[in-house]
Protein backbone atom coordinates (compact mmCIF):
# COMPACT_ATOMS: atom_id res chain seq x y z
CA UNK A 1 0.00 0.00 0.00
CA UNK A 2 1.67 3.51 -0.65
CA UNK A 3 2.42 5.88 2.17
CA UNK A 4 2.91 9.60 2.03
CA UNK A 5 6.80 8.69 2.19
CA UNK A 6 6.13 7.51 -0.90
CA UNK A 7 4.72 10.64 -2.39
CA UNK A 8 7.24 12.61 -0.91
CA UNK A 9 10.18 10.20 -2.22
CA UNK A 10 8.32 10.99 -6.09
CA UNK A 11 7.52 14.22 -5.59
CA UNK A 12 11.25 14.85 -4.71
CA UNK A 13 10.04 16.97 -1.04
CA UNK A 14 9.82 16.13 2.63
CA UNK A 15 7.53 14.25 4.41
CA UNK A 16 6.36 17.08 5.95
CA UNK A 17 6.16 18.93 2.89
CA UNK A 18 4.03 16.38 1.54
CA UNK A 19 2.03 16.26 4.23
CA UNK A 20 1.23 19.77 4.26
CA UNK A 21 0.37 19.99 0.42
CA UNK A 22 -2.38 17.27 0.78
CA UNK A 23 -3.82 18.35 3.66
CA UNK A 24 -4.27 21.83 2.64
CA UNK A 25 -2.83 22.52 6.33
CA UNK A 26 0.41 24.89 6.34
CA UNK A 27 2.30 26.67 3.50
CA UNK A 28 3.64 25.17 0.76
CA UNK A 29 4.10 26.70 -2.77
CA UNK A 30 1.43 26.23 -5.45
CA UNK A 31 4.34 24.77 -7.42
CA UNK A 32 5.14 21.78 -5.12
CA UNK A 33 1.49 21.07 -3.81
CA UNK A 34 0.92 20.39 -7.92
CA UNK A 35 3.88 17.95 -8.17
CA UNK A 36 2.87 16.55 -4.77
CA UNK A 37 -0.56 15.86 -5.88
CA UNK A 38 0.67 14.85 -9.22
CA UNK A 39 3.15 11.95 -7.31
CA UNK A 40 0.42 10.99 -4.83
CA UNK A 41 -2.03 10.64 -8.08
CA UNK A 42 0.17 8.60 -9.86
CA UNK A 43 0.81 5.63 -7.48
CA UNK A 44 -2.91 5.89 -6.37
CA UNK A 45 -2.28 7.48 -2.82
CA UNK A 46 -5.14 8.39 -0.67
CA UNK A 47 -5.10 10.12 2.67
CA UNK A 48 -6.41 8.20 5.54
CA UNK A 49 -9.43 10.31 6.94
CA UNK A 50 -9.27 9.31 10.33
CA UNK A 51 -5.62 10.20 10.29
CA UNK A 52 -5.80 13.67 8.84
CA UNK A 53 -8.81 14.13 11.37
CA UNK A 54 -6.13 13.91 14.53
CA UNK A 55 -4.34 16.22 12.35
CA UNK A 56 -6.80 19.26 11.56
CA UNK A 57 -9.72 18.56 14.12
CA UNK A 58 -11.85 18.06 11.00
CA UNK A 59 -13.86 14.91 9.99
CA UNK A 60 -14.58 16.42 6.76
CA UNK A 61 -18.00 15.45 6.98
CA UNK A 62 -21.26 16.89 6.90
CA UNK A 63 -24.60 15.75 8.74
CA UNK A 64 -27.57 16.34 6.61
CA UNK A 65 -31.35 15.92 7.91
CA UNK A 66 -34.51 15.63 4.94
CA UNK A 67 -38.20 14.81 5.73
CA UNK A 68 -38.08 13.83 1.67
CA UNK A 69 -35.79 12.12 -0.83
CA UNK A 70 -37.84 11.76 -4.05
CA UNK A 71 -39.68 14.96 -4.26
CA UNK A 72 -38.36 17.43 -6.66
CA UNK A 73 -37.36 20.17 -4.54
CA UNK A 74 -35.22 18.64 -1.93
CA UNK A 75 -33.75 16.22 -4.42
CA UNK A 76 -32.22 19.10 -6.21
CA UNK A 77 -31.29 20.97 -2.50
CA UNK A 78 -29.30 17.20 -1.89
CA UNK A 79 -27.73 17.27 -5.72
CA UNK A 80 -26.32 20.69 -5.30
CA UNK A 81 -25.12 20.69 -1.56
CA UNK A 82 -23.52 17.31 -2.77
CA UNK A 83 -21.52 18.62 -5.70
CA UNK A 84 -20.45 21.65 -3.46
CA UNK A 85 -19.29 19.70 -0.46
CA UNK A 86 -17.32 17.28 -3.08
CA UNK A 87 -15.47 20.28 -4.22
CA UNK A 88 -14.16 21.49 -1.20
CA UNK A 89 -13.64 17.37 -0.03
CA UNK A 90 -16.20 17.03 2.04
CA UNK A 91 -18.00 14.10 2.69
CA UNK A 92 -21.94 14.31 2.75
CA UNK A 93 -24.36 11.33 5.14
CA UNK A 94 -27.70 11.98 4.73
CA UNK A 95 -30.27 11.00 7.59
CA UNK A 96 -33.89 10.72 5.90
CA UNK A 97 -36.01 11.89 9.11
CA UNK A 98 -39.06 10.78 9.99
CA UNK A 99 -41.94 12.29 11.94
CA UNK A 100 -42.15 12.37 15.78
CA UNK A 101 -41.66 8.79 16.20
CA UNK A 102 -38.27 6.86 18.14
CA UNK A 103 -36.75 6.63 14.62
CA UNK A 104 -36.45 10.18 14.59
CA UNK A 105 -35.31 10.85 18.10
CA UNK A 106 -32.56 7.73 17.26
CA UNK A 107 -30.87 10.57 14.66
CA UNK A 108 -30.62 13.08 17.32
CA UNK A 109 -29.89 10.62 20.01
CA UNK A 110 -27.19 8.25 18.55
CA UNK A 111 -26.47 9.29 14.93
CA UNK A 112 -25.45 12.86 15.27
CA UNK A 113 -24.68 13.17 18.67
CA UNK A 114 -22.23 9.99 18.19
CA UNK A 115 -20.66 9.81 14.61
CA UNK A 116 -17.93 12.64 14.04
CA UNK A 117 -19.21 15.21 11.79
CA UNK A 118 -17.87 18.73 11.03
CA UNK A 119 -21.58 20.15 10.72
CA UNK A 120 -25.09 19.65 10.60
CA UNK A 121 -27.83 21.09 7.77
CA UNK A 122 -31.52 20.66 8.12
CA UNK A 123 -33.51 21.08 5.08
CA UNK A 124 -37.24 21.78 5.47
CA UNK A 125 -36.90 20.28 8.79
CA UNK A 126 -38.68 22.47 11.86
CA UNK A 127 -36.98 20.97 14.96
CA UNK A 128 -38.68 21.07 18.39
CA UNK A 129 -37.04 23.02 21.06
CA UNK A 130 -35.70 19.74 22.16
CA UNK A 131 -33.57 19.04 18.92
CA UNK A 132 -32.31 22.53 18.72
CA UNK A 133 -31.00 22.51 22.14
CA UNK A 134 -29.48 18.92 21.47
CA UNK A 135 -27.89 20.17 18.11
CA UNK A 136 -26.63 23.00 19.90
CA UNK A 137 -24.82 20.78 22.25
CA UNK A 138 -23.09 18.94 20.31
CA UNK A 139 -21.01 22.32 19.58
CA UNK A 140 -20.80 21.85 15.56
CA UNK A 141 -22.12 24.46 13.15
CA UNK A 142 -26.05 23.88 12.03
CA UNK A 143 -27.41 26.06 8.91
CA UNK A 144 -30.84 25.46 7.79
CA UNK A 145 -32.89 25.65 5.03
CA UNK A 146 -37.02 26.14 5.07
CA UNK A 147 -37.87 28.52 7.84
CA UNK A 148 -36.20 29.53 10.74
CA UNK A 149 -34.83 27.59 14.04
CA UNK A 150 -33.73 29.44 16.71
CA UNK A 151 -30.47 30.70 17.16
CA UNK A 152 -29.34 29.06 14.02
CA UNK A 153 -28.62 30.79 10.38
CA UNK A 154 -31.30 29.90 7.87
CA UNK A 155 -32.20 30.08 4.36
CA UNK A 156 -35.70 30.35 2.77
CA UNK A 157 -38.01 32.32 0.21
CA UNK A 158 -41.27 33.95 1.51
CA UNK A 159 -43.81 31.86 1.18
CA UNK A 160 -46.57 33.85 1.85
CA UNK A 161 -44.93 37.11 -0.38
CA UNK A 162 -44.84 34.42 -3.25
CA UNK A 163 -48.13 32.57 -3.21
CA UNK A 164 -49.36 36.75 -3.00
CA UNK A 165 -47.40 37.77 -6.36
CA UNK A 166 -48.71 34.88 -8.63
CA UNK A 167 -52.43 35.70 -7.54
CA UNK A 168 -51.81 39.31 -7.80
CA UNK A 169 -50.40 38.66 -11.75
CA UNK A 170 -53.54 36.76 -12.53
CA UNK A 171 -55.46 39.67 -11.15
CA UNK A 172 -53.01 41.64 -13.15
CA UNK A 173 -54.21 40.26 -16.23
CA UNK A 174 -58.46 41.10 -16.00
CA UNK A 175 -58.85 37.34 -13.99
CA UNK A 176 -61.75 37.75 -11.22
CA UNK A 177 -62.97 34.01 -10.73
CA UNK A 178 -59.64 33.00 -9.55
CA UNK A 179 -58.93 29.66 -7.38
CA UNK A 180 -56.15 28.10 -5.36
CA UNK A 181 -55.28 24.81 -5.84
CA UNK A 182 -52.77 23.59 -2.70
CA UNK A 183 -51.35 21.13 0.04
CA UNK A 184 -54.07 19.52 2.13
CA UNK A 185 -53.59 21.66 5.47
CA UNK A 186 -54.27 18.23 7.53
CA UNK A 187 -50.77 16.90 5.72
CA UNK A 188 -49.04 20.62 6.31
CA UNK A 189 -45.53 20.62 5.45
CA UNK A 190 -42.87 22.00 8.06
CA UNK A 191 -42.86 25.53 8.33
CA UNK A 192 -45.83 25.61 7.33
CA UNK A 193 -46.00 25.57 3.73
CA UNK A 194 -49.43 25.09 2.43
CA UNK A 195 -50.95 27.25 4.91
CA UNK A 196 -48.48 30.19 3.82
CA UNK A 197 -48.85 29.70 0.24
CA UNK A 198 -52.65 29.84 0.74
CA UNK A 199 -52.76 32.72 3.07
CA UNK A 200 -50.76 34.72 0.55
CA UNK A 201 -53.94 33.81 -2.02
CA UNK A 202 -56.69 34.48 0.20
CA UNK A 203 -54.79 38.44 0.94
CA UNK A 204 -54.17 39.29 -2.66
CA UNK A 205 -57.67 37.73 -3.44
CA UNK A 206 -59.49 40.02 -0.61
CA UNK A 207 -56.87 43.54 -1.58
CA UNK A 208 -58.32 43.36 -4.65
CA UNK A 209 -61.86 43.02 -3.45
CA UNK A 210 -62.63 39.34 -4.85
CA UNK A 211 -64.65 36.92 -2.75
CA UNK A 212 -62.71 33.98 -1.08
CA UNK A 213 -65.17 31.60 0.21
CA UNK A 214 -64.82 27.85 -2.38
CA UNK A 215 -61.60 29.54 -4.01
CA UNK A 216 -59.54 26.58 -2.01
CA UNK A 217 -59.16 23.04 -3.34
CA UNK A 218 -56.59 20.91 -1.21
CA UNK A 219 -54.91 18.16 -2.87
CA UNK A 220 -51.09 16.43 -2.56
CA UNK A 221 -48.50 17.84 -3.34
CA UNK A 222 -47.86 16.02 -7.03
CA UNK A 223 -48.65 16.23 -10.41
CA UNK A 224 -51.51 13.15 -9.76
CA UNK A 225 -52.76 15.25 -6.90
CA UNK A 226 -53.60 18.24 -9.29
CA UNK A 227 -54.50 16.18 -12.26
CA UNK A 228 -57.08 14.18 -10.06
CA UNK A 229 -58.57 17.87 -8.45
CA UNK A 230 -58.44 19.33 -12.30
CA UNK A 231 -61.40 16.98 -13.25
CA UNK A 232 -62.86 17.68 -10.66
CA UNK A 233 -63.12 21.15 -10.70
CA UNK A 234 -62.96 21.87 -14.14
CA UNK A 235 -65.42 19.44 -15.11
CA UNK A 236 -68.40 21.66 -15.34
CA UNK A 237 -68.33 24.33 -17.28
CA UNK A 238 -71.02 26.70 -15.47
CA UNK A 239 -68.90 27.32 -12.39
CA UNK A 240 -65.20 26.24 -14.08
CA UNK A 241 -62.84 29.30 -12.77
CA UNK A 242 -60.65 31.43 -15.18
CA UNK A 243 -57.52 31.27 -13.18
CA UNK A 244 -55.86 28.97 -11.08
CA UNK A 245 -52.84 29.58 -8.93
CA UNK A 246 -51.25 26.23 -7.97
CA UNK A 247 -49.13 26.01 -5.01
CA UNK A 248 -46.64 24.25 -6.84
CA UNK A 249 -45.08 23.58 -10.13
CA UNK A 250 -45.79 20.05 -10.06
CA UNK A 251 -49.50 20.69 -9.33
CA UNK A 252 -49.85 23.06 -11.80
CA UNK A 253 -48.86 20.77 -14.77
CA UNK A 254 -51.35 18.10 -13.03
CA UNK A 255 -54.15 20.78 -13.85
CA UNK A 256 -52.76 21.25 -17.33
CA UNK A 257 -52.72 17.72 -18.57
CA UNK A 258 -56.52 17.75 -16.87
CA UNK A 259 -57.55 20.79 -18.75
CA UNK A 260 -56.23 19.29 -22.17
CA UNK A 261 -58.01 15.80 -21.28
CA UNK A 262 -61.40 18.00 -20.99
CA UNK A 263 -60.49 20.05 -23.84
CA UNK A 264 -59.98 23.48 -22.03
CA UNK A 265 -57.43 25.17 -23.68
CA UNK A 266 -54.56 26.99 -21.70
CA UNK A 267 -54.45 29.49 -21.70
CA UNK A 268 -57.39 30.99 -24.00
CA UNK A 269 -60.06 28.98 -21.38
CA UNK A 270 -58.12 28.81 -18.36
CA UNK A 271 -54.55 30.55 -17.38
CA UNK A 272 -52.53 28.68 -15.01
CA UNK A 273 -49.45 29.42 -12.51
CA UNK A 274 -47.46 27.54 -9.87
CA UNK A 275 -44.18 28.04 -7.85
CA UNK A 276 -40.92 26.70 -7.98
CA UNK A 277 -39.17 26.59 -11.69
CA UNK A 278 -39.52 22.94 -11.78
CA UNK A 279 -37.82 21.83 -14.69
CA UNK A 280 -40.66 20.45 -16.42
CA UNK A 281 -42.30 23.99 -16.27
CA UNK A 282 -40.54 25.10 -19.18
CA UNK A 283 -42.03 22.24 -21.58
CA UNK A 284 -45.61 22.59 -20.46
CA UNK A 285 -44.74 26.32 -20.92
CA UNK A 286 -45.76 26.96 -17.46
CA UNK A 287 -45.65 30.60 -15.80
CA UNK A 288 -44.12 30.57 -12.42
CA UNK A 289 -42.40 31.93 -9.32
CA UNK A 290 -38.75 30.46 -9.39
CA UNK A 291 -37.20 29.70 -6.02
CA UNK A 292 -33.99 28.15 -6.83
CA UNK A 293 -33.74 25.55 -4.72
CA UNK A 294 -30.22 24.90 -5.46
CA UNK A 295 -28.89 27.91 -5.00
CA UNK A 296 -30.29 27.20 -1.88
CA UNK A 297 -28.19 24.61 -1.06
CA UNK A 298 -25.23 25.86 -2.34
CA UNK A 299 -25.69 28.95 0.13
CA UNK A 300 -25.98 26.60 2.60
CA UNK A 301 -23.28 24.87 2.41
CA UNK A 302 -21.21 28.31 1.76
CA UNK A 303 -22.24 29.31 5.05
CA UNK A 304 -21.40 26.54 6.74
CA UNK A 305 -17.81 25.95 5.58
CA UNK A 306 -17.56 29.87 6.43
CA UNK A 307 -18.83 29.06 10.42
CA UNK A 308 -16.34 26.48 10.26
CA UNK A 309 -13.19 28.65 9.36
CA UNK A 310 -14.50 31.31 11.35
CA UNK A 311 -17.19 30.27 13.82
CA UNK A 312 -19.90 33.16 14.89
CA UNK A 313 -21.26 33.86 18.19
CA UNK A 314 -24.98 33.26 18.17
CA UNK A 315 -27.96 34.61 20.34
CA UNK A 316 -31.28 32.69 20.22
CA UNK A 317 -33.02 34.69 18.14
CA UNK A 318 -33.60 33.69 14.21
CA UNK A 319 -31.01 34.58 11.37
CA UNK A 320 -33.26 34.30 8.32
CA UNK A 321 -32.01 34.93 5.09
CA UNK A 322 -34.85 35.53 3.03
CA UNK A 323 -34.27 34.56 -0.83
CA UNK A 324 -35.91 36.09 -3.42
CA UNK A 325 -37.79 34.27 -6.42
CA UNK A 326 -38.37 35.24 -9.77
CA UNK A 327 -41.62 35.64 -11.99
CA UNK A 328 -40.63 33.60 -15.18
CA UNK A 329 -43.82 34.57 -17.91
CA UNK A 330 -44.93 31.80 -20.02
CA UNK A 331 -48.05 31.18 -22.23
CA UNK A 332 -49.84 29.82 -19.52
CA UNK A 333 -51.33 32.79 -18.59
CA UNK A 334 -53.27 35.38 -20.50
CA UNK A 335 -56.18 37.79 -19.85
CA UNK A 336 -59.40 35.85 -19.94
CA UNK A 337 -61.00 35.39 -23.07
CA UNK A 338 -64.26 37.20 -22.12
CA UNK A 339 -63.35 39.95 -19.57
CA UNK A 340 -65.67 41.78 -17.28
CA UNK A 341 -67.50 44.41 -18.75
CA UNK A 342 -66.42 43.51 -22.37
Amino acid sequence: MSAIADVARLAGVAKATASRALSGRGYVSEETRQKVVAAARAIGYVASPNAASLVTGRTKSIGVIIPFISRWFFSEVLESMEEALLAEGYDMTLYNLPAASPERDSVFDYFLARKRFDGVISVGVALSEGEVDHLHRLGRPLVGIGGPIRGVQTIAIDDVAAARLATEHLLSLGHQDIVHVGGNQADEMDFKVHSNRLTGFYAAMRDAGRATSGCFYPCEFTMPGGYRVGLSVFGDPRSRPTAVFAASDEIAIGLIVAARELGIQVPADLSVIGIDGHPYADMFRLTTLEQHPRRQGRLAVATLLTELDAPLHRDESDHLTVLPTNLVFRSSTSPPRNPPGA
